[in-house]
């Protein structure tokens, strides 16, 4: 009877130790994937029609996030801001801190920028980058809420990771609302 009770105790120790070692394996590349995805790179979806055709090719309200595009994020130009005319990026709402919007960055820091809509000129400020989504009829960007802090930012979008048939680099474009550069 001691023999069962020892072999018991050994299956139950045997238990145990697997599940901490689990459980420590999955902390450990947690914290390995958080860092990784707060200071490196993220993946983030593209959700709507704004970044169309850039992303996003069809809108299907019926599939939802299947049609969604997916997108790595660089955050290495957050370091010093390096951001380029045409980069595309993914910046806290200025309204909503918690809503991501992916837009193209049409004007920098001293850029002014021409609205044709209501044929304004406006000079980028200091510390802020003017932002607009490829698909002018169905974005909300800075025409519509004006220029984003460069502390907004959360990284750059550099390819496009899903779905598998559109995998590619992202280009930087230009844009021709840019008057003159800085």
């Amino acid at each position: 009877m001691s023999c069962i009770c020892i072999l018991g105790e050994i299956s139950i120790m045997a238990a145990q130790n697997f599940l901490w070692s689990f459980t420590k394996n999955c902390f450990t590349f947690g914290l390995i994937g958080l860092t990784i995805s707060d200071r490196y790179a993220s993946i983030v979806p593209v959700r709507g029609s704004s970044m169309s055709p850039t992303f996003n090719l069809t809108t299907d309200s019926f599939m939802g996030s299947l049609s969604d595009d997916y997108v790595l994020v660089e955050k290495f130009c957050l370091q010093k801001y390096k951001f380029s005319h045409g980069d595309v990026i993914v910046f806290c709402s200025p309204s909503n801190h918690k809503e991501k919007h992916v837009k193209r960055i049409i004007g920098l820091p001293g850029d002014w920028i021409g609205t044709p809509m209501t044929n304004d000129v406006m000079k980028v400020p200091n510390g802020h980058c003017w932002v607009e989504g490829d698909n002018p009829s169905s974005s909300l960007d800075s025409r519509s809420f004006g220029p984003i802090p460069l502390g907004l930012i959360k990284g750059r979008v550099t390819h496009i990771l899903w779905p598998p048939q559109r995998v590619r680099h992202i280009e930087r474009k230009n844009h021709e609302n840019i008057l003159s550069p800085s």
